[in-house]
């Protein structure tokens, strides 16, 4: 019985016998179902990066976007549920405001995925709710340097140097392993970024994508800003060239 959650899934707020909350575990599942999102922290700055899957040919292109800013030093990468996304972006949003009202300077990274992560939190505790069905990557620039945060559906937050969500997770996290991060700089992580999604997109289940990439780092002057046009065409077309050697050689 416990292990298929019949019974122990009606609420966030059971555990089944063998302590799994099914609700979180469903939410995770969200997740792995939308198109992959990955973060990239370099040395001079964070590159992150999402696999948007165009679900009509009727959409206007650039329409629902999945990176989004929280603040003018913050990016967010999303990856679940685009309205959950939008909802946990204005309450990172308001908790940016409010450090900076408060304390007259812009909220460090470590702080503001505290603050969210114990937001989403939250919403695994009580029956009358249910856990938010998206994952967070959050990219900023702050005091102490470049930093790289995701938060779960379960709230939990990890400090990364590279992290990937979504579909293609594992591919993305494999990929990613291999570069040298410590030594890359922001331009090459773009790059390489642009290389990765089109690695993990499945040309066969989902046919049409928009790649999606932005930065926070010293060329855009420490704000969170989308990567220019002529950079994001160049990187696509050395992935497509990669992909086309790679096939070549096979």
């Amino acid at each position: 019985m416990s292990g298929i959650g019949t019974g122990y899934d009606l609420s966030a707020s059971t555990y089944s016998p063998d302590g799994r909350i099914f609700q979180v575990e469903y939410a995770h599942k969200a997740v792995d179902n939308s198109g992959t999102a990955i973060g990239i922290r370099a040395k001079d700055g964070v590159v992150l990066a999402v696999e948007k899957l165009v679900q009509s040919k009727l959409l206007v292109p650039g329409s629902n976007k999945r990176l989004m800013t929280a603040d003018r030093h913050i990016g967010v990468a999303t990856a679940g549920l685009l309205p959950d996304a939008r909802h946990l972006v204005n309450r990172a949003r308001e908790e940016a405001q409010n450090y900076r009202d408060f304390y007259r300077a812009p909220i460090p990274g470590k702080m503001i995925a505290d603050r969210l992560g114990g937001y989403v939190q939250a919403y695994t505790l009580y029956s009358s709710m249910r856990p938010f069905g998206v994952s967070t990557i959050l990219g900023t620039v702050d005091r102490s340097g470049p930093a790289l945060y995701m938060i779960e559906p379960s709230g939990v937050y990890y400090g990364y140097h590279g992290c990937a969500v979504g579909k293609g997770k594992q591919v993305a996290k494999t990929e990613i392993e291999k570069l040298k991060l410590t030594h890359l700089t922001c331009r090459e992580a773009v790059k390489e970024a642009a290389r990765i999604i089109y690695v993990v997109h499945d040309d066969v289940k989902d046919k049409e994508f928009e790649l999606e990439i932005s930065w926070v780092c010293e060329e855009s002057k420490g704000r969170h800003e989308f990567v220019p046009k002529d950079l994001v065409a160049e990187a696509e077309r050395l992935a497509k060239a990669s992909l086309e050697d790679e096939m070549d050689e096979d």
